[in-house]
C-alpha cells in the first residue's frame, strides 16, 4: 500500500460528524496508528475487532481487583480498547475490505465489553467496600447502555421508514403526472430530497436557502424542532466546524466517563450518577425531537395525499359485520370448494362415524352392535344377550348404533353444534 500522509488518512477515514470524545482524544491517536497498521496485509478489520475485545476483557480483569493502581491500568486499557474499536472501521474504509459480518461483530463485541467491564468495576468495588450501591450501579450502567443503543436503532429504523413512505408516495404521484402528460414521459423526475441530508452536506447553509435552491422537492422532517429552538442552528453549526455532533452525551461519552474518568478520579458512584442523568437528559431530548419529526411527517403525508383519496383509518366493508353477517358473499372467508369438500377430493379421507337418530338409545352402558360387513362379519356377533337383574329373563337386543366406515353419510349442513 502506498504511503499516505496524515491529512489524507484523516480525510479518508474520519467521519464528518463524531462524538467529541472521539474527535479530541481518539482520532489523533487512531489515525497515526492506522498509518502503521495499514502497511501489513495480515492486519484485517476483524482481527483488530478481536484485539479490541481481548484488551477490553483485560481491563475488566484489572477493574475486578479494585485497588487504585489496578483501576488506573484498567482505565488505560479500556481507552486503548476503544481506540482499536475505532481503528477497525477506519481500516475498513481505508482499504475497502469491510464486511457486513464485521459490522455485526463490532457491535456485539462492544456490548460484551461494556457488560464485563461494568460487572467487574462495580463488583470489585463491592468486594472491597461491601457497599450494595455498587451492585445497583452495575445494573444501571448495563441497562442504560442497552437502552441507548436499542433506542438509537429503533429511531433510525422509524426515520428510514418515514423517508421510504414519503419517497414512495412522491414517486407514485410523479409517475401518474407523467402518464397524464405524454409529452413529458421521456423526462426523468428528480428524486425527493430531505433537508437533513442537505444540511449534513452543507452545514453552514440556511435551511430556507437550501429549500429554495433545491432542484427537486425538499422535505423537512425537523421543521418544528428548528422553529421552537432557533438557537439550535447556531450551536449546531459551531460544533460541526470541529466535526463534533450536537449529541454531546451519547453512549460513547457515557462509557468513557464510567470506565475511564470514574476510575481515574476515584469517585465511581458519583461519576455513574452524573453520567446517567446527563445521558438520560439527552435521550429525552432525542425522543422529543423524534416526536416532533413524526408530526412533520404526518403533515407532509397529508399534503401529498391531499388530492388523492386515502383508505387509511377506514375499515374494510367485509369487516363491518361478524360471523353471521348478511349480504356479504361467503367467498370472502374461504372458497366454496373448501367449505364443502367432496369425498373424491381426498381418497384416503374417512369420515367420523355418525350416530343414527331413527332409533332411541335407552341404556347408556350397553355395548354397541355393529352391522356385518367384511372383514368383521365373522368376528362381531349380530346380537347379544344381557341378563336382567333379579333373575329376570334374558333380553335380546339388536341395535346398530354407528354406521360403518366407507358408507354413505347424510349430508350435514350448517355449523357444528347447530
Amino acid at each position: 500500500m502506498a504511503r499516505l500522509s496524515l491529512r489524507a488518512v484523516q480525510k479518508l477515514t474520519c467521519k464528518k460528524r463524531d462524538a467529541w470524545w472521539t474527535v479530541a482524544l481518539v482520532d489523533p491517536v487512531a489515525t497515526r496508528m492506522l498509518i502503521v497498521m495499514a502497511r501489513f496485509d495480515f492486519i484485517t478489520p476483524n482481527r483488530v475487532t478481536w484485539a479490541a475485545l481481548f484488551i477490553g476483557l483485560g481491563s475488566a480483569g484489572f477493574f475486578l481487583k479494585g485497588d487504585t493502581q489496578s483501576l488506573v491500568i484498567g482505565a488505560a486499557l479500556y481507552h486503548l480498547s476503544f481506540i482499536l474499536d475505532c481503528i477497525d472501521g477506519k481500516l475498513a474504509r481505508l482499504k475497502g475490505n469491510g464486511t457486513v459480518f464485521g459490522g455485526w461483530l463490532d457491535y456485539v463485541f462492544d456490548r460484551i465489553r461494556v457488560l464485563f467491564c461494568a460487572l467487574a468495576l462495580m463488583g470489585g468495588q463491592y468486594l472491597r467496600t461491601e457497599d450494595e450501591r455498587f451492585l445497583l450501579a452495575a445494573l444501571a450502567v448495563v441497562f442504560l447502555d442497552m437502552l441507548r443503543y436499542v433506542d438509537a436503532l429503533q429511531i433510525y429504523k422509524m426515520r428510514m421508514s418515514m423517508r421510504a413512505k414519503i419517497e414512495k408516495v412522491t414517486t407514485e404521484q410523479r409517475e401518474a403526472e407523467r402518464a397524464a402528460e405524454a409529452s413529458r414521459a421521456h423526462e426523468e423526475a428528480p428524486k425527493v430530497q430531505f433537508m437533513e441530508d442537505l444540511l449534513r452536506d452543507n452545514p453552514e447553509a440556511e435551511a430556507e436557502l437550501l429549500k429554495q435552491a433545491g432542484t427537486a422537492q425538499v422535505v423537512d422532517l425537523h421543521a418544528q424542532f428548528r422553529h421552537r429552538f432557533p438557537w439550535y442552528r447556531r450551536v449546531r453549526q459551531a460544533l460541526l466546524r470541529s466535526r463534533i455532533r450536537p449529541h454531546l452525551i451519547s453512549g460513547i461519552e457515557f462509557q468513557m466517563f464510567i470506565f475511564i474518568v470514574g476510575p481515574l478520579v476515584g469517585h465511581i458512584l458519583m461519576t455513574v450518577l452524573v453520567s446517567a442523568v446527563l445521558m438520560g437528559l439527552f435521550e429525552l431530548i432525542i425522543m422529543y425531537k423524534f416526536w416532533l419529526s413524526t408530526r412533520d411527517f404526518t403533515e407532509v403525508m397529508a399534503e401529498l395525499n391531499a388530492n388523492a383519496p386515502s383508505a387509511s383509518g377506514t375499515i374494510a366493508p367485509h369487516l363491518h359485520r361478524g360471523r353471521h353477517r348478511r349480504g356479504v358473499p361467503e367467498q370472502i372467508l374461504a372458497d366454496a370448494e373448501l367449505l364443502n369438500p367432496q369425498p373424491e377430493d381426498d381418497p384416503g379421507f374417512q369420515p367420523y362415524p355418525q350416530p343414527y337418530t331413527d332409533q332411541p338409545y335407552t341404556h347408556p352402558f350397553e355395548p354397541p352392535v355393529r352391522d356385518a360387513w367384511p372383514p368383521y362379519a365373522h368376528d362381531v356377533p349380530q346380537a347379544y344377550e344381557r341378563p336382567l337383574e333379579h333373575g329376570a329373563a334374558t333380553r335380546t337386543q339388536i341395535r346398530p348404533l354407528y354406521a360403518a366406515p366407507h358408507t354413505h353419510q347424510p349430508q350435514q349442513h350448517g355449523h357444528p353444534g347447530e
